[in-house]
C-alpha cells in the first residue's frame, strides 16, 4: 500500500516537472536556426528538443539495420549468431521432446512408436549415445534382435557408452542361449566397470555354470571389495566355491591337492554340510581320524545329516555294532531330539537287533513328523519283533504316501536334488540348495498306487513272506 502511494507521488512529479520545462520552454527566447538548400529554418525552444529527440532515434534506428544486416550476412555465412542459436534451441527442443515421448513409448511397451521417436530424436539432436540406446531398447521391445544387437555394437564403438553397449549384447546372448559368448562379454563389462553389482552378479552365475572355480571366486572378492557382498555371506559362498573346487580336484584324481582344497573349504564355512563330509574323507585318507571326527561333530552340531553320520561311520568302518553305537551317542548328544538323531539311533539298535531299544529312540516320530523312512523303520521293528505281515505290509503302505523328508532343495525355484550342488540344476542359480523339507504337494502322485503291489503282493493272491531287507534297504551307518 506504501510502495503505491510512493509510486504515484513520483508519477505526479515526474509529470509536473516536464510540464515545468515546457512551459519554461516555450516562454524562452531565441532557438535554432537551420539553413538547407537555400532555405533558412528556424526553430523555437521546443521544437529544437523534439528535433533532438528524432534526430536520435533516427541514429539508433539506422545502427539497429547495419547490425541486423551484419547478423544475416553471418547467418549467410553459416557463422554463429542469434539467429542460429534460436532455430538450434528449437531443434533441441522438438529432439528431446521426440526423445521423452520415445521413452514414454518404451515404458508403455510400444516398441515401434519408440523407435520411430528414436529416428525423429536422432535428426534433431544428432546425439547417437542418447538415442541409440533408445532405439537399441525399442528394437529388443519389439522382437527386432538384430536392429538391436547392431544398436549396440554402435555403442561399444564409442568410449563412453561402450559399457551399455556390451551389456547390451550381453543381455542378448543369455537370451539365445549362447553362455560361452556371454562369459566373455561379462568379464568384458566386468573390465570396464568392476564395481557394477548386476555384472558382477551375471559373471558370477555364468562362471559356475561354466566351473570357473578359480575365476568365480576372484569376481566374489570383487563383490566383498566394493560392498555389493555382506562379509557373512561371501565367507559362505566363498567355501562354496572352494567345495566346487576341491570335487573338481577329486574327479581330476589328484589326491593332495583335493585333501588341500577340501579341508580349506571346511575351514570358510563348518556348517557346510559337503565341505565338512569331504574334509572328513580327507583325513579320514590321512589316518588322521581325530581331525575327521572333529570336523563331523562341528558340522552336525549346527545340523545334523545323513551324509555326516555314514563319514562319521567311515572313520572306524570294522567296529561291531555295539561300538558303534557307544561311539555314535556322543555325536548324537548335541540334538537328541533332532529327527535326524533318533531315526540314526532307531537304525543303531536295529543293527545290535535291540529293536525295543530302536523303538524307543524313535518315539513318537512317526506322529508327530511322518516320512517314509521313519514309516519304514517302524515296519522294520516289528518285522524284527516278530510281528504278523500285514502289520509290515501296512507300515510299508503308508509309507508310499508319505513325503520323503528333508532334501537338498532350491530355495529360489523350489527343485529337488539328488544330491548338494554349488548350482541349482533346474534354475542355475548359484548357492540356493538348502537341506529343508519339500512342501507338501496338493496332487496324490499315481506312482505310489502302481507299485503298491510291487510291495504288498497283487490283491487276490496269497501272502506270501517277506523279509526287512527285501522291502526296505536299511543302510547301516
Amino acid at each position: 500500500m506504501l510502495w503505491s502511494l510512493i509510486k504515484i507521488i513520483l508519477f505526479v512529479c515526474l509529470v509536473a516537472a516536464a510540464a515545468f520545462g515546457a512551459v519554461a520552454l516555450l516562454e524562452t527566447d531565441g532557438g535554432l536556426q537551420i539553413q538547407f538548400g537555400g532555405t533558412e529554418y528556424l526553430l523555437g525552444p521546443l521544437e529544437t528538443v523534439i528535433a533532438l529527440i528524432i534526430l536520435v532515434l533516427i541514429v539508433w534506428l539506422f545502427l539497429k539495420l547495419v547490425a541486423l544486416l551484419a547478423v544475416a550476412w553471418k547467418f549467410l555465412n553459416g557463422d554463429e549468431t542469434a539467429l542460429s542459436r534460436y532455430f538450434e534451441r528449437n531443434r533441441q527442443s522438438k529432439g528431446y521432446d521426440a526423445l521423452a515421448e520415445g521413452m514414454m513409448a518404451l515404458a508403455l511397451g510400444e516398441g515401434q512408436t519408440a523407435m520411430a521417436k528414436a529416428a525423429k530424436a536422432e535428426k534433431y539432436l544428432n546425439k547417437p549415445e542418447l538415442t541409440n540406446l533408445l532405439t537399441a531398447q525399442a528394437a529388443e521391445l519389439s522382437g527386432d534382435r538384430k536392429k538391436a544387437e547392431e544398436t549396440y555394437r554402435k555403442l561399444v564403438e564409442v568410449d563412453a557408452t561402450r559399457f551399455v553397449g556390451v551389456r547390451g549384447i550381453l543381455k542378448q546372448k543369455l537370451a539365445s542361449g549362447d553362455t560361452a559368448m556371454a562369459l566373455k562379454l561379462a568379464e568384458k563389462a566386468f573390465a570396464l566397470k568392476p564395481k557394477h553389482e548386476d555384472t558382477q552378479d551375471v559373471l558370477l552365475k555364468l562362471q559356475a555354470q561354466s566351473k570357473d572355480w578359480n575365476g568365480a571366486r576372484e569376481t566374489l572378492n570383487a563383490k566383498l571389495k566394493h560392498g555389493n557382498l555382506p562379509r557373512d555371506v561371501h565367507k559362505r559362498r566363498d567355501a562354496v566355491l572352494a567345495l566346487s573346487e576341491a570335487r573338481k580336484v577329486f574327479d581330476a584324481d589328484q589326491a593332495i591337492e583335493a585333501r588341500e582344497a577340501a579341508i580349506e573349504a571346511n575351514r570358510l564355512s563348518p556348517d557346510l554340510i559337503p565341505a565338512a563330509v569331504m574334509a572328513a574323507h580327507s583325513y579320514i585318507e590321512q589316518d588322521q581320524k581325530k581331525y575327521a571326527t572333529r570336523v563331523i561333530k562341528k558340522a552336525w552340531d549346527v545340523s545334523p545329516h545323513p551324509d555326516l553320520a555314514a563319514a562319521y561311520a567311515a572313520v572306524e568302518p570294522d567296529e561291531t555294532p555295539k561300538a558303534r553305537l557307544k561311539r555314535f551317542k556322543a555325536l548324537t548328544k548335541s540334538h537328541i531330539n533332532h529327527p535326524e538323531s533318533k531315526m540314526l539311533m532307531s537304525e543303531l539298535h536295529m543293527a545290535n537287533e535291540d529293536f525295543l531299544e530302536a523303538r524307543r529312540s524313535l518315539g513318537d516320530l512317526y506322529e508327530t513328523d511322518p516320512t517314509a523312512r521313519s514309516a519304514t523303520l517302524m515296519a522294520a521293528i516289528d518285522r524284527g519283533e516278530g510281528a504278523d505281515d500285514h502289520v509290515v505290509k501296512g507300515w510299508l503302505t503308508s509309507a508310499l504316501s508319505l513325503p520323503r523328508g528333508p532334501q537338498w532343495i532350491c530355495d529360489s525355484c523350489q527343485h529337488i536334488h539328488a544330491e548338494w550342488g554349488p548350482t541349482c540344476g533346474n534354475c542355475e542359480s548359484f548357492d540356493t540348495l538348502s537341506w529343508k523339507a519339500p512342501p507338501k504337494s496338493e496332487v496324490s502322485l499315481p506312482s505310489g498306487l502302481q507299485m503298491l503291489p510291487l510291495i504288498v503282493g497283487a490283491a487276490g493272491e496269497e501272502s506270501t513272506d517277506i523279509t526287512v531287507v527285501d522291502a526296505v534297504e536299511i543302510v547301516e551307518p
